[in-house]
């Protein structure tokens, strides 16, 4: 199974307590690096979410945000310290009577004092717990754009590898026809410049030539890492880096092949073959 390292998922829930919603982002990443971002509220369950993420995702730069907007029933509770308000109010007139001047209290002026108004205690467990159930939503929905992404990306790959294959096959099959062309080419040159040849030293020189233009080699490893990659392909696991280190591979046989040529056929088929790598290196680089 192929998997992309671009996905976004998202999901809300509304809880009694108030309305959760929860946004996970990937993108490509050489390693697993996970963000999350929680309200303050929320913190406790962090470690969780991170497990969570590492069990089912192996590479990629993944963010995750909570947002949390508490009911209005909760919101709108305010509770004051009484105590402390008290003791406020009592400082106060101590003040205004040494001051020996009327004034009155502002009682906005005693709830802004630190402290005086409270928070109120909620119990969070039941909506940490929500959180979770939650995120275990969005993570199984962002899995699922991976691996849609992923499938497509395959199927790029697949129709990219089968046109190389086919560039190789006709450069095998066209072998024997570029060597006669290049031993005619030769011994046409040697008529037009009227020369008698040493027959069997000619011979040598072109078997030389014949072992230095040979890439038949090259084309052999092409096949084989052809095969490589379906193998590759049939994986059910992350092949992202073992993709990249046969793309270089594929690269390295291809310029060979470009230098080796003494056919102009032969040098459209390395250009065409590197093309086509290139092409598949930009999908393999989004590879899990």
């Amino acid at each position: 199974m192929t998997y992309s390292m671009t996905a976004f998922a998202r999901q809300t829930s509304e809880q009694d307590s108030g309305a959760l919603v929860w946004e996970i982002r990937s993108v490509n990443h050489r390693y697993l690096d996970v963000i999350v971002r929680l309200p303050e509220e929320l913190r406790n369950i962090e470690m969780q979410v991170r497990e969570k993420i590492s069990a089912k995702i192996n590479r990629g730069k993944v963010e995750c945000v909570l947002r949390f907007k508490a009911s209005q029933e909760h919101s709108s509770e305010i509770m004051v310290n009484e105590t402390l308000a008290k003791a406020l109010v009592n400082s106060c007139q101590v003040v205004i009577k040494k001051l020996h001047q009327p004034s009155e209290l502002n009682p906005m002026d005693i709830l802004q004092w630190p402290g005086v108004v409270e928070e109120p205690e909620q119990d969070m467990k039941p909506t940490e717990t929500a959180a979770l159930v939650l995120f275990d939503k969005t993570l199984d929905e962002l899995l699922e754009c991976r691996q849609r992404e992923g499938q497509r990306m395959l199927e790029v790959l697949q129709q990219r590898r089968s046109a190389m294959e086919k560039l190789v096959e006709q450069e095998c099959q066209r072998r024997p026809e570029i060597a006669q062309k290049y031993r005619d080419k030769i011994l046409a040159r040697l008529q037009e410049l009227q020369a008698t040849p040493d027959m069997d030293r000619l011979e040598q020189e072109l078997v030389y030539l014949a072992q230095k233009m040979d890439v038949d080699e090259e084309l052999d490893r092409l096949k084989s890492h052809f095969a490589e990659l379906d193998d590759v392909f049939s994986r059910n696991e992350p092949v992202g880096r073992r993709l990249d280190f046969i793309m270089q591979e594929l690269n390295r046989e291809a310029n060979t092949l470009g230098s080796k040529s003494v056919d102009i056929k032969t040098t459209q088929v390395s250009v065409e073959l590197k093309v086509l790598i290139e092409q598949m290196r930009e999908q393999v680089q989004n590879i899990e």
